[in-house]
This record gives C-alpha cells, sequence and structure tokens, in this order.
C-alpha cells in the first residue's frame, strides 16, 4: 500500500469514495454529479484543496483524504484541516487511515502548517474512535454556520 497525490485519472473514485463517506457519516445522500464539479475544481487547482488516495499494489485507489488550508492571522500561518478521508470496508482497522494521514501532515510540515484538524459529526463514532487512535484531541470550540437561505 502506499499514498500518492490524486490525479484527474482518479475522479470517478474520489466521487464515489466522498458520496460512500456522507452516507456513512451523516446518512446523506450527495448528487454524484455535484460532488464531481467540487473535485474536480480542486483536482484542477490544489490552492482549493489537495488530494491523496491510498492504493493497493496495483495502483487501485482503497482510500482517500482531502485537506484545505485556513489562514490564521493571529498566528501568521495556516491551519490545515481533514476536508473529507474515506477507506473501502475492506482497508479498515489495519492502521491505514494513518499512512493517509501520514501524508496531510507530511505536506501540511513541509509548507510550514500549524496544526491539522478535522470535524466530525457528532454521532459518527466510529470516525471519533478512529480519529482519537491517531492523536486528535477534542477542540474547545463549536462549529456553527448560517445556512445559504440567507444570501
Amino acid at each position: 500500500m502506499k499514498v500518492r497525490r490524486a490525479t484527474l485519472n482518479d475522479l470517478s473514485c474520489l466521487v464515489e469514495f466522498t458520496a460512500e463517506e456522507a452516507r456513512e457519516a451523516e446518512g446523506s445522500i450527495k448528487v454524484p454529479a455535484t460532488l464531481e464539479k467540487g473535485i474536480l475544481v480542486a483536482l484542477e487547482d490544489p490552492s482549493i484543496a489537495t488530494y491523496w488516495v491510498l492504493v493497493d499494489e496495483d495502483d487501485n485507489p482503497v482510500g482517500s483524504v482531502s485537506a484545505i488550508k485556513e489562514w490564521s492571522d493571529w498566528n501568521a500561518g495556516y491551519y490545515w484541516w481533514i476536508q473529507s478521508m474515506y477507506l473501502s470496508p475492506s482497508q479498515r482497522g489495519k492502521g491505514r487511515m494513518s499512512l493517509l494521514l501520514d501524508a496531510v501532515k507530511g505536506e501540511m510540515k513541509k509548507q510550514g502548517g500549524l496544526e491539522l484538524r478535522l470535524y466530525v459529526h457528532e454521532n459518527n463514532t466510529a470516525a471519533i474512535d478512529a480519529y482519537e487512535k491517531s492523536n486528535f484531541e477534542h477542540s474547545p470550540y463549536r462549529i456553527m454556520s448560517i445556512g445559504s437561505e440567507l444570501n
């Protein structure tokens, strides 16, 4: 198993992985065409998001992770956020998530990032357990939002 940067050739599997992640994490169904549009934009412009894939010995993707950066004026640097992470069920419980996280952390360190963060649905206990095993800690911050109906 190895991790490599995702390419345009990985688009269909990234769409599939992201749709499955949304279904598993929140029970939500995402429109594949919208996912494809969003992922494609990021694959074409890594300043938006960066994607990596975990591949088997035949270079078939079996997992993925994407990260985005958030500028901090307080700390004059970027916080890195895991935007999405997915492992095929056959790859879970084998330490494979650490391979994906190591790729993100390595790039973050190379670019001088401040900290790696993520958000996870409060009812997604399997993901919370996995992230805790990977040394993520609970944050004192709470995510709040305003819906798009205000536009």
